[in-house]
């Protein structure tokens, strides 16, 4: 039993390791514009194809395929942010909803116009190899994955709080105008902001690719539903929740699936975050902000 309580963390932690990786990107473009990224799923999908392309035309080598893909994302999320986002920027929040809806289905519609709406088998870029201790197993895979998450996501902490583009950014999400009267321009933040998340999304979008060994078109609507779950879990807006979020979440899927029921690996994600917003709405890490009127 033992065994299988620690094989199945494992599992969580490796499945909770990308859906952090993904939240981030929720939660940093929240916490600069208060906007909800609904295009960022599919994002991550658009990064897992990416990777497949430079997996079997250009490279076999894991580390340049996610380089590959994270640049040629950032570049992607920029652009859907000056086209989607930027023009709304002083509109309503709805029709700034509507447009990432929007986004997200041009996005998916256009891989799907050019790849076909078929599962792809993603090429092998790692040795399969396993490592066991009694009866308890773990990939390399798997330890390669959570290391780069924890990589990935120390980075991102590093450039938030240790840089001035950092420094730019949490200036901009505590007010837009007053960093902007201080010489901050924030138009350059947001653009940067974007980048960021969609290059961690597409991290996500290798990874799975590599570790689940298939990728389709659709990906990227249920992970991106399952990851902002996570981002509202940690607090919106929290970049320490957004991990904390991801990882929780993973434990609490896998956890279910192998103690519970397969058929409620959709429904336990999205009761966590039925429970949150009932019990807590400002997640785990998140507060309640104060506004003068």
């Amino acid at each position: 039993m033992l065994e299988i309580i620690i094989k199945q963390l494992l599992n969580g932690l490796t499945v909770g390791s990308v859906y952090a990786l993904i939240a981030l990107g929720y939660t940093m473009v929240y916490g600069i514009i208060k906007l909800i990224n609904f295009a960022h799923g599919d994002i991550y999908m658009v990064g897992a194809f990416l990777g497949l392309i430079a997996a079997t035309l250009l490279f076999k080598n894991f580390v340049v395929v996610l380089v590959f893909a994270m640049m040629c994302s950032a570049i992607l999320g920029v652009l859907v942010e000056k086209v989607a986002y930027k023009p709304l920027r002083n509109s309503s929040r709805i029709s700034a909803l509507i447009s990432a809806i929007g986004a997200s289905i041009i996005l998916s519609n256009t891989v799907v116009l050019i790849n076909g709406p078929q599962r792809e088998a993603y090429p092998k870029l790692f040795p399969n190899i396993t490592f066991s201790v009694g009866d308890i197993s773990v990939s390399l895979l798997q330890i390669f994955i959570i290391l780069v998450s924890i990589g990935l996501m120390y980075g991102l902490y590093y450039i938030v709080h240790n840089t001035k583009m950092g420094i730019a950014m949490r200036a901009v999400s505590q007010n837009l105008n007053a960093a902007r009267l201080m010489g901050i321009n924030p138009d350059k933040v947001i653009s940067f902001t974007f980048a960021i998340g969609s290059a961690l999304a597409a991290a996500a979008g290798v990874l799975v690719g590599t570790y689940y060994t298939a990728i389709d078109p659709m990906m990227g609507l249920l992970f991106g539903l399952k990851a902002f779950v996570a981002a509202v879990l940690g607090g919106i807006g929290s970049i320490p929740g957004a991990m904390f979020g991801g990882i929780v979440l993973g434990l609490a899927e896998v956890l279910g699936v192998a103690f519970i029921s397969p058929s409620f690996r959709d429904a336990i994600a999205f009761g966590i975050l039925i429970i949150i917003l009932i019990v807590k709405p400002t997640g785990l890490f998140g507060s309640t902000a104060k506004e003068k009127v």
